[in-house]
């Protein structure tokens, strides 16, 4: 197995790992999101808390956002981020494999890509 696999195959237990190893450590605890522990917090602390501000998708519907919903725009969100960084991603491969093929860093404001490409087009380069 090369070194590359046995490096993927580690990194993949250990995601297993931290995944399984505190839903079976802590059985029965409560996993929640950050969002209502905040306020939790706060009314300990402080004793009364009002939120500064509702939430503008319920304000608009005039009540709490539904589970089907709320999950479809976390997905779709998420979809974009991954899109986003899968392009961002791909963008700096390909750059990588551009410049490595012209021999060093190129830069399209570089002369000798303006020379190349004005003979190319038979376009005269003052510069």
């Amino acid at each position: 197995m090369s070194r590359n696999k046995k490096t993927a195959a580690a990194l993949l237990m250990v995601t297993i790992l931290m995944i399984v190893i505190p839903v079976v450590a802590l059985k029965g605890a409560a996993f929640g999101g950050s969002d209502d522990a905040g306020s939790v917090m706060a009314k300990e602390i402080a004793g009364v808390y009002e939120p500064w501000f509702a939430p503008v998708l319920e304000t608009v519907i005039g009540g709490e956002v539904p589970g089907e919903l709320e999950s479809l725009l976390f997905c779709i969100q998420t979809g974009i981020g991954v899109g986003v960084i899968a392009f961002c991603m791909g963008r700096m491969v390909e750059r990588k494999k551009w410049t490595d093929e012209r021999g060093g860093r190129a830069s399209i404001m570089n002369k000798e890509l303006t020379d190349d490409r004005c003979r190319d087009h038979n376009f005269s380069h003052t510069g």
